[in-house]
C-alpha cells in the first residue's frame, strides 16, 4: 500500500484557492517550476538487473539490455506564497514504481510559516534530511553525477515523510548554521523475491520517525550530521517468524532476533563539501543499526571533479560494508533445513559492494547537462549487491560495469 497523501493535498488546494482573497494586500503569487532527467543505462551483467532503487522491481541487464527506467523521472512543484510568512509547496515526481510502472507520486506537499525570519514550521509531506543531498537527490541537474553514489543513498529509499518539519537557522562568528528536526511517519511499497511466490512485494511501515540534522556553512565548506530513529515493520515477513516460533523457546528466539515488528532503526550520517569554484571535493559516511534481517551496514563515498569551462570530470569512490552477521546456524532440530535457508537467504541478500565511478558533464545550457558516467561494482561476500530479478543462472558475489547517459534539465 502506497502512502496516501489525498487530504493534505486537499487542503494545501483550499489554502492555495481561498487565502489569496483575503490577503491581496500583500500581492500572493504562485510559481510553477520543473525538473528532470532522461537517462538510459546498460549493464554487462545479462542474469540480474541493476537499479538505483530498492523500490524498483526491473532494471538494466537481464530485463533490457539498455533500460531508461532506471534514472528517468519527471517533477513538477508549484509553490504558493500566500502572505510574506506563508507559504505552501506542492511537488510530483513520476517516476518507475515499485509494480514497474510509471505513475506520479506526491513528494512534497506542505504548508511553511515562518515564526521569525530564522525560525520555520512545515506541516505535511515534508523532506526527510537524513543525507547532505537529500533536499535534491531527485534533482539531477543539482548534483554532479547521473545519480547519488547507492552506497550512503539507496541505504534510506524513502525521502520524504509525513508530520511535522522545524528548521533554525543561526550565526555563529562567520558561519551560518541550519538545525533541522522532522517527526512523523512515512509508509513505502517495495518488490522482492519469494522462493514460493516468485515475484513479491511487502509494505515498511516507519512510525515514530524522528530525525535531527545539522548543516554549518563557512565560505567553501559546508560540514553536514544528522541522526534518525524510526519503529519499523514489514509485517510481510511475519509468516516466516511465526513458523520459527513454533519450534518453542529456540525458534522464539531466532524470531525475535531477526524479524521486523515495531523494531528501532538507526541511521547516523555525516558530510563534508567544499567547492571553491573551480574544483569540488565531497563525501558522506552513514552508518544504520537495527536488529532484524535487514542487517547493520556502513557505506561512504568521496567524490571530486575540476571544472574546465563548460566540462567537469569526476572521480567517486564508495563503499559498503556489513557489520553484522549474514548468516545463522538456524534451528538445530531436524526438519528445519528449509526454514533456516530461507532465513539466511534474507541475511546474504543485504548488499555489500565497493565501485568506483568515472564520469563527465557538459553544462551545454544554463538550465542543461548531459552526463556520462562509467561505474565499476564489485560484490563482496556472496552479495548481489544492488541487482535485482536474479536468474537461475546468475553467480553472486561477482563485478558489473555500468554505462550511463543522462540529460539532466530545470525549468
Amino acid at each position: 500500500m502506497q502512502r496516501k497523501p489525498v487530504l493534505i493535498a486537499f487542503i494545501l488546494l483550499m489554502l492555495t484557492c481561498g487565502l489569496p482573497l483575503a490577503a491581496q494586500a500583500n500581492t500572493p503569487s504562485l510559481s510553477l517550476n520543473g525538473f528532470g532527467t532522461l537517462g538510459v543505462v546498460h549493464s554487462d551483467e545479462d542474469q540480474a538487473d541493476f537499479v538505483s532503487s530498492m523500490l524498483m522491481p526491473r532494471g538494466a541487464g537481464h530485463t533490457s539490455d539498455w533500460s531508461a527506467e532506471v534514472d528517468s523521472r519527471l517533477g513538477l512543484q508549484l509553490t504558493a506564497n500566500l502572505t510574506p510568512r506563508l507559504s505552501s509547496v506542492v511537488q510530483v515526481v513520476t517516476e518507475q514504481q515499485y509494480d514497474g510502472q510509471f505513475r506520479p507520486a506526491i513528494e512534497w506537499a506542505n504548508i511553511n510559516f515562518d515564526v521569525t525570519p530564522e525560525l520555520s514550521l512545515r506541516v505535511g509531506r515534508v523532506i526527510l534530511p537524513v543525507f547532505m543531498n537529500s533536499e535534491y537527490r531527485k534533482v539531477g541537474y543539482a548534483t554532479p553525477w547521473v545519480r547519488p553514489p547507492l552506497e550512503v543513498y539507496r541505504t534510506i529509499p524513502v525521502s520524504s515523510i509525513d508530520g511535522l518539519d522545524v528548521s533554525y537557522r543561526s550565526r555563529i562568528a562567520s558561519a551560518t548554521s541550519t538545525l533541522r528536526a522532522t517527526y512523523g511517519q512515512s509508509d513505502s511499497t517495495f518488490p522482492y523475491t519469494d522462493s514460493a511466490m516468485g515475484r513479491a512485494t511487502a509494505e515498511a511501515r516507519a512510525r515514530e520517525g524522528l530525525t535531527i540534522g545539522n548543516t554549518v556553512e563557512q565560505g567553501n565548506l559546508s560540514v553536514f550530521a544528522a541522526y534518525s530513529h524510526y519503529r519499523l515493520s514489514i509485517e510481510d515477513f511475519n509468516p516466516l517468524f511465526d513458523v520459527f516460533r513454533m519450534f518453542g523457546p529456540e525458534g522464539d528466539a531466532i524470531a525475535d532476533r531477526y524479524n521486523v515488528d515495531d523494531k528501532s532503526f538507526e541511521v547516523i550520517s555525516l558530510g563534508a563539501r567544499y567547492d571553491p569554484g573551480n574544483w569540488f571535493v565531497m563525501g558522506e559516511w552513514a552508518q544504520t543499526s537495527s536488529r532484524t534481517f535487514l542487517t547493520d551496514n556502513r557505506g561512504w563515498y568521496i567524490s571530486g571533479g575540476y571544472r574546465l569551462g563548460a566540462f567537469t570530470p569526476y572521480l567517486t569512490y564508495a563503499n559498503q560494508r556489513i557489520h553484522s552477521q549474514t548468516s545463522t546456524p538456524g534451528l538445530s532440530q531436524p526438519g528445519s533445513e528449509a526454514l533456516d535457508a530461507m532465513l539466511n537467504s534474507l541475511l546474504q541478500g543485504q548488499p555489500q559492494q565497493k565501485s568506483i565511478s568515472l564520469g563527465l558533464r557538459w553544462d551545454f545550457s544554463s538550465s542543461m547537462a548531459i552526463k556520462a558516467q562509467f561505474d565499476h561494482m564489485n560484490h563482496e561476500g556472496g552479495s548481489r549487491g544492488y541487482l535485482v530479478n536474479s536468474q537461475p543462472g546468475f553467480d553472486p558475489g561477482g563485478s558489473v560495469n555500468l554505462f550511463s547517459l543522462a540529460l539532466d534539465f530545470v525549468f
